[in-house]
């Protein structure tokens, strides 16, 4: 048997076994075993991240997860991979090659993506490592990215079916659009922020110079694009003017006055302004009263030819303040005030983001969400905690339709192509409504300036002319009742007519799309691979609730889709992972924890185990280090409760545990007994996904039976027994012990295989062995032990509040409801008394209280501990008056602030609660303390 060092160091074994796990495939399933599958699919972290505490207790969990299962008996597949990011990815590389004065215009397209591919395998596996430095099982091999060959086939053909069935299409229609990025972001993909802003009045003076409407608005640039002006129809202030027209200050434009029951005559002057082409709510009216959409911003932010020689060019806040200034000097600013709104933002760089009227592709998606919302409500998927429903119900039967482009190189590029060639089969000009739209070839420019691909804007902004564009670059005019080529492959001609001259359309699809086939794609879809016939659908989805909607929804819908299956069975929804106040992590706030730290300090198993108690279901996780620091703790108490067992354990004979109650004294059948029914609550809680519920069992278990207690009433046997007990108590000692590490192996992977591996000298990983279920179970032997575990801790108790010195041996009279009582603790007299330093206990049903006895009442017994001679009883009741005042001064104290008005006004929740514990626990304290005086007062 291998000795166990003194003190366990995690430094010193984590990355050992981490490497003899992946050497030996045991995270490797066969798809063909005769088993049944359990899978996961991780949520692919993206390529450009880094570890931090969502993904360290998402992942923990799947892990937990995993390592159960495969102890159970299952196939199991964890199967890893990252995601492409396109704008995080492109965002970073832009960044490095800035540092190199290159702009990504200038190297080009091709090149740019081969920088990109370059800094991926660079870089883009920093997060892989460390998921395995918290102990993540995944199934390396297997390992996938949302732009390798095998899901870029599948992307592809998932646009392809779509498109031919008509459920993608091509529309010009209000975005969102971020002026840093450049590029489209869908509705989830807008994060909205209250800001102070300011509400401006403007004056629009009537056409027939007769007074003017009075409009309120927090964006005045955008006026430059108005197409209207609205009222309400009942709003008695306006009904005169509906019909009339304006002459639009600033453009020379007229517009007209018209009527919208979408207009709040609340807001404001109870007047807006209509600007179709750069508001929401405005595209809406305009459609509904057929007005022009004006685009005056620009893709990079900076105001359009539309919007006058005097504004064209200027960034949209430098212009807000232009015209301000002119409609000043105008007399047309009626004012301004201060204006709290919401402001949408883009998720990835934060820029207050533009509506933008441009072409985009976009997912039909009511047709696909219907059946999703059958699964859920059929419970064919269970969403968990099932609150979650609700959100997702009341998302998916009011979504919209999913714009999936982005004006991007870093991506799937989209499998569209046009040729300027083609007249249709036909022969004919294709008709309909016409979209200019303007694609580029590979031109070059002035300083060898080469273009592979991009936007208008882009090259306006590079100092390129309007006419050298127009000159360089192919025009074509596309209807929209033609269809675009789509093709599984790429193309060199035209399949039409033949013409080589064809364009492929420039935009990537948004990375959520590639994402939403990650269950079937990483698996081998479109191909029938043993992996996708065995491991779909997976089981269970581990993930945070912030990607509900722009992940979880959509593989739902590709899943039901493509693999007329849903692609999980549960969804466990995690929450977030706040500081010890109950504050979100930041940057700004300084209070962000690196998962990677708290390793470093105290061990990938803690932290783990941290991350494992907190997780309850539908709270968030508030974490705290010195709980990281207190599981360490428990290690520690696990290893040396490890090494006590191998230093008595010579007699150990490494044979399974058997036998009947005749064969074990009642703490082993107790302990027995408890462990049973520990397991049997792990497994529970495990299967309902309750990880905090399984881990304070063990911890429970661990911790405060077997170590606290078991151990402890082992000790006299072992030292003092004769051979056949110690050989008995030994056995069950080592059989509890390979049970625990058993049962912590999926939370606590590392410590559990030293163990195993030192302790039980194994050459196979704790893994291949099975996960504790279905032991012995004693059920008399724990209401037994309850009686001599009740006589210990009444006698301790009396030690410790009557301040008995722990040397002084003393002696204890204990009155027994029954004579079974008395007799189950007759037969442990001498382990009662080893644990409470008695030199003599009488026990019996009819003993009598003796005079100047403290008392401790418990289950079944009374305990009599005569003091006299053990203390100074009025040196006693003097030292706890004394500790009452100090009491009674911090009670006062906490009191003065739990009155003020202004504390609890103001102070943080979780400091006012904190307070309040405080006083609790002092009010505890001082209760305690009088009734010992009181006791002490009834001995003297």
């Amino acid at each position: 048997m291998v000795e166990l060092k003194k003190t366990y160091s995690p430094k010193d074994i984590e990355d050992k076994w981490y490497i003899f796990w992946e050497e030996n495939g045991y995270f490797s399933p066969n798809p063909r075993a005769d088993r049944s599958p359990f899978c996961i699919v991780i949520p692919p972290p993206n390529v450009t991240g880094s570890l931090h505490m969502g993904h360290a207790l998402n992942v923990t969990i799947q892990d937990i997860l995993v390592r159960w299962k495969r102890m159970l008996g299952h196939k199991v597949l964890w199967l890893p991979g990252t995601d492409h990011a396109g704008i995080a990815t492109q965002n970073v590389v832009e960044r490095e090659i800035s540092k190199e004065g290159i702009d990504r215009h200038k190297l080009g397209r091709d090149a740019f993506i081969e920088r990109v591919w370059k800094w991926k395998a660079e870089y883009g596996g920093k997060i892989i490592y460390q998921l395995k430095k918290l102990g993540a099982s995944c199934d390396w091999t297997r390992e996938r990215f949302t732009l390798d060959e095998g899901l870029s086939r599948a992307v592809r053909e998932v646009f392809v079916r779509l498109f031919e069935e008509g459920l993608i299409y091509r529309d010009n229609r209000l975005i969102n659009w971020c002026p840093r990025c450049h590029t489209a972001l869908s509705d989830l993909e807008v994060e909205y922020e209250e800001i102070e802003g300011r509400l401006y009045d403007i004056k629009y003076p009537l056409t027939d110079g007769n007074g003017y409407i009075t409009v309120s608005t927090t964006r005045p640039e955008t006026m430059l694009g108005d197409t209207a002006v609205a009222v309400h129809p009942d709003d008695e202030r306006y009904r005169d003017f509906i019909g009339k027209t304006i002459d639009l200050p600033l453009t020379g434009r007229k517009i007209p006055v018209v009527a919208d029951t979408a207009v709040d005559p609340a807001f404001g002057t109870g007047a807006v302004k209509v600007t179709p082409a750069h508001d929401f709510n405005d595209e809406a009216i305009g459609k509904r009263h057929n007005l022009n959409a004006i685009s005056v911003i620009t893709e990079d932010g900076r105001m359009s030819l539309e919007a006058g020689d005097r504004y064209k060019g200027l960034d949209r806040y430098v212009c807000r303040k232009k015209v301000l200034e002119d409609l000043q000097e105008l007399g047309l600013l009626d004012g301004s005030r201060r204006h709290n709104h919401s402001v949408g933002h883009c998720y990835r760089c934060k820029t207050i983001i533009e509506p933008m009227l441009t072409i985009q592709w976009y997912v039909k998606i009511k047709p696909l969400s219907e059946e999703a919302v059958k699964v859920v409500e059929g419970k064919r998927i269970r969403l968990i905690p099932e609150q979650w429903e609700n959100n997702y119900f009341a998302w998916m039967r009011d979504i919209k339709d999913w714009c999936i482009s982005r004006q991007i190189w870093w991506g799937h590029q989209i499998p569209v192509w046009y040729c300027p060639d083609c007249k249709g089969r036909d022969g004919m000009p294709p008709q309909g409504e016409m979209i200019e739209h303007i694609f580029f070839e590979p031109i070059v420019f002035r300083d060898d300036l080469r273009i592979n691909g991009g936007i208008y804007s882009e090259l306006r902004r590079l100092g390129i002319s309007h006419e050298d564009i127009i000159k360089n670059s192919k025009i074509m005019r596309i209807s929209k009742n033609v269809k675009p080529i789509c093709s599984r492959n790429d193309l060199k001609e035209c399949p039409e007519c033949g013409s080589k001259n064809i364009i492929r359309d420039p935009d990537v699809l948004d990375t959520w799309f590639s994402s939403a086939l990650w269950p079937f794609s990483t698996l081998g879809w479109p191909d029938e691979t043993d992996d996708l016939k065995t491991f779909y659908p997976t089981s269970v989805l581990v993930t945070g609730f912030d990607i509900l909607f722009f992940w979880v929804a959509r593989m739902i819908m590709m899943g039901l889709k493509f693999m007329n299956e849903v692609p999980f069975k549960d969804v466990y929804i995690h929450a977030l992972v706040r500081d010890s106040k109950g504050q979100k992590m930041s940057k700004s706030k300084g209070n962000v924890i690196d998962p990677l730290i708290m390793i470093d300090r105290y061990g990938a198993d803690a932290f783990r185990f941290t991350l494992a108690a907190f997780a309850a279901q539908g709270r968030d996780v508030r974490f705290s280090e010195d709980r990281v620091e207190g599981y360490r703790y428990f290690i520690n108490k696990l290893w040396n409760a490890a090494r006590f067992i191998v230093n008595n354990g010579q007699l150990w004979m490494k044979q399974p545990l058997h036998g009947h109650d005749k064969d074990f004294d009642l703490p082993s059948r107790w302990i027995l007994s408890r462990l049973a029914f520990t397991a049997k609550e792990v497994n529970r809680n495990l299967e309902n996904y309750r990880f905090n519920d399984a881990a304070s069992s063990i911890y429970q278990f661990v911790w405060h039976e077997f170590c606290d207690w078991y151990i402890e009433f082992t000790k006299p046997v072992l030292y003092h027994g004769s051979s056949e007990e110690k050989a008995t108590v030994i056995n069950c000692l080592f059989f509890v012990l390979e049970n625990i590490i058993r049962l912590l192996h999926p939370f606590m992977p590392f410590v559990t295989e030293e163990l195993w591996t030192a302790v039980f000298e194994q050459d196979k990983s704790i893994m291949t062995f099975p996960y504790p279920e279905d032991l012995m179970t004693y059920p008399d032997a724990e209401e037994k032990m309850n009686y001599v575990i009740n006589a210990v801790t009444g006698i301790r108790s009396v030690r410790g509040e009557l301040n008995i010195s722990p040397s002084l041996e003393i002696r204890a009279d204990i009155k027994t409801s029954s004579k079974e009582v008395e007799d189950v603790l007759k037969n442990n007299l001498n382990a009662i008394m080893k644990l409470t330093r008695c030199r003599d206990i009488n026990i019996s049903t009819d003993i009598r209280k003796e005079k100047g006895s403290a008392v401790s009442v418990k289950d079944k017994m009374e305990i009599y501990i005569p003091i006299e001679g053990l203390i100074n009883v009025n040196a006693e009741i003097e030292r706890l008056q004394k500790e009452r005042l100090k009491i009674d001064d911090a009670i006062a104290v906490v009191e003065k602030k739990l009155s003020n008005e202004d504390f609890i006004k103001n102070a943080p929740y979780a400091v006012i609660e904190k307070e309040r514990a405080k006083f609790e626990d002092l009010a505890h304290k001082k209760a305690k303390i009088k009734d010992n005086i009181k006791l002490l007062k009834t001995i003297t």
